[in-house]
This record gives structure tokens, sequence and C-alpha cells, in this order.
């Protein structure tokens, strides 16, 4: 995906530099100051819809995106019209352009247990890069303390996949943090979380992590993977 940023590398490394120790809320601020053509992705995990919670009070007519693989958990769908209920949120559905028995047709029944790669790259990258084609940059919850791979995330940063900036307002959050706003503010989330599900996906993808687990061992579980595709 090749775009002209609107900012360069070195202006966004300082600005990241600048906003490193401030509030997500003052780095939202900053994101929809500099930025119009600008959504939030929001998987309905508790990050996100405690960002969802900050951004609704900041901007009330922010747009915010989400991927609808048609595989997702009834919880998460109920969470969905809960939020949208509580937030009068700005929600923007992408789905895949395969139906699932159109997937099982032309890769194979169940595709996220022989390829989850190819599965996560039909359901969740291509309609990504579908809701992403349009705009200059992209809000997520993603955390440092959440993956190896997400370790070094800066709350404001060149997505250099998608050709966007990116903003990650609780890149620094610990996964107390989450939970004290959450509770502070009486935010909605998924009832899984309560019932050993930290880290939620495809219903056919996603476990409950054990005692004594890494949080994301519940993803894709038995096979060498630990992220969607979504980030780098």
């Amino acid at each position: 995906m090749s775009k002209t940023l609107l900012l360069t590398a070195e202006e966004v490394a300082a600005l990241n530099e600048e906003f490193l120790g401030k509030s997500p809320e003052d780095i939202l601020r900053l994101a929809f100051e500099r930025f119009e053509n600008i959504q939030f992705a929001c998987s309905f995990g508790a990050e996100d819809v405690a960002l969802v919670d900050m951004i609704v009070k900041i901007k009330p007519d922010a747009k915010i995106f989400y991927l609808d693989t048609d595989v997702l958990f009834k919880e998460t769908y109920e969470l969905i019209d809960r939020i949208a209920d509580r937030y009068s949120a700005n929600l923007i559905k992408y789905s895949p352009l395969i139906s699932l028995e159109e997937q099982a047709e032309t890769y194979g029944e169940a595709l996220w247990a022989s390829k989850p790669n190819d599965c996560c790259g039909v359901r969740k990258v291509e309609p990504l890069v579908r809701a992403l084609s349009n705009l200059d940059a992209w809000i997520t919850g993603i955390r440092r303390e959440q993956a190896p791979t997400r370790a070094n995330a800066g709350v404001i940063e060149v997505d250099e996949k998608f050709g966007l900036i990116k903003f990650n307002p609780i890149a620094l959050w610990k996964d107390q943090d989450v939970w004290d706003y959450i509770q502070a503010n009486e935010v909605p989330y998924n009832p899984l979380h309560d019932n050993g599900y930290p880290s939620i996906g495809c219903s056919h993808c996603t476990r409950q992590v054990q005692p004594g687990e890494d949080p994301r061992a519940g993803r894709w579980a038995g096979h060498e993977k630990t992220e969607c595709g979504l980030h780098k």
C-alpha cells in the first residue's frame, strides 16, 4: 500500500518521544488534532472498549471500525450491540469478501485449522486493507506487554506495512491499568474475560488460557502463530 505520509518519519519519532509518557487521552487529542481522516480499529477486547470510552468522550463523532469475520463469539456480538447502545458510536463493519461456505469450497473445510494464516488473510487482513485504504492514520489498542512482537510499539509510529501513521495510545499500559479504567468508568466488556479468555479472537481459534500460561496462549493454540497479520 503506497501512500504519502502526512508526517515525516523524523516528525513521528519526535512526537513519539514527546508523548511517550503522556496520558492516552493526550495522545488521542494529538491524533484527532493532526488527522481528520483517522479511525479507530476496534476488536472489542478489554483494551479497545476502554479506548472507545476515551475516544467518544474526546470526539463523539469519531469513526470506529471493526472486522466481522463471521465467526466471532456470541458474547462478542452481544458486546458490539451494548457498545453501540451505550456510546451511540459510529461503528463501521467490514466483512470478508467471501462467505464461510465459499471459503470452504475454495480452500477446503476448516481453513482456520489447516492454514490459519491463510484464514486470517481472507477474513481479517483483506478487510483491514479495505478499511485502511482511504485513511491517513489509524488508532489501535495494542500494548507492549501483550506479546514480544509488540514490545517496542511506540505511542505514535509509522506503520510501514500499511503506509499510515499509527497511534497506540495505551502502548505503555499494564493489564491492571486497563481494568482499572474499565471499572472506574463502568465500561461494558466481554464476559469471556472473566472466564479465562484474556485475548479474544474468532471462536474457532481461541481457547481458555490456563493459570500460568502466556495471556495469548489461547490464540491459535497448536500453531506457531501469535499475530493475525493486522500488526507488523
